[in-house]
């Protein structure tokens, strides 16, 4: 019974770090949109009702695309490509960093919704902060002038940060709480590594040649596809929030 109290309340401890982290990536969110929309004299509401009408029907959207999972040669299987930031990063440069952080995080409440988590939340916080620490640089970049040059530099920006953040994270923290809530040793996790690519020996080098290869795959082509739909959908996505 003691042995399923512990991992029941560093489960639940889990959980509320992973509340910890949602609530900060907001309040940095508000924060500098909320600053941006006073010095620019903009009369708009951070959130109304069609924007959060907006921001459900692409979570729902994401949270689809979240369950096409791709996995890559160079990386173990808990490693797979997604296109869910795609929906996430149109909308955040339609409506700003708060939009992009509120989508990020429904989306992944109704992915637990549909599939329940198998990495006891673990996979679920990557997901969150890694995607988080693309989309709120680039939509922060943007919201200051929003040209296509000056998204283009977002774009570039946002996966640059993915990838340092995403490394940084998995080789520090997401690694080794994989291997604590699971109770298997780190050791175990970075032989599947090691099986393809001699050169992982350690949480370091899998965050170095897997978790950071698949972090600028993943970045260069949501990039490339919300520039081509972010063209297309932001008249619609202008007119909605006004109406």
């Amino acid at each position: 019974m003691n042995g399923i109290g512990s991992k029941v309340a560093e489960n639940l401890v889990f959980v509320m770090e992973f509340a910890a982290v949602v609530f900060v990536l907001f309040l940095i969110a508000y924060v500098v949109e909320k600053r941006v929309y006073l010095r620019k004299h903009y009369a708009e509401r951070i959130l109304s009702t069609r924007k959060l009408a907006l921001i459900g029907l692409f979570s729902a959207v994401s949270t689809i695309l979240m369950l096409f999972e791709i996995p890559v040669p160079f990386a173990p299987p808990f490693y797979k490509i997604d296109l869910s930031e795609l929906p996430i990063l149109v909308i955040a440069f339609a409506y700003g960093p708060v939009a992009g952080v509120m989508t990020e995080f429904i989306k992944i409440l109704l992915k637990l919704v549909l599939k329940s988590t198998t990495t006891a939340f673990v996979g679920e916080l990557a997901n969150f902060t890694v995607g988080c620490s693309m989309v709120l640089p680039a939509s922060i970049i943007y919201l200051e002038k929003k040209t296509r040059k000056m998204a283009v530099n977002a774009l570039i920006a946002g996966v640059l940060i993915m990838t340092v953040v995403g490394s940084a994270f998995n080789a520090i923290y997401l690694l080794p709480k994989f291997a604590e809530l699971f109770g298997a040793p780190l050791e175990a996790i970075v032989e599947m590594g090691t099986k393809l690519n001699p050169a992982i020996t350690s949480a370091g080098t899998m965050a170095l040649y897997a978790v950071a290869p698949l972090n600028l795959l993943k970045g260069g082509i949501d990039s490339v596809l919300t520039m081509i739909l972010y063209k297309r959908l932001s008249p619609f996505l202008k007119n909605a929030a006004v109406r």
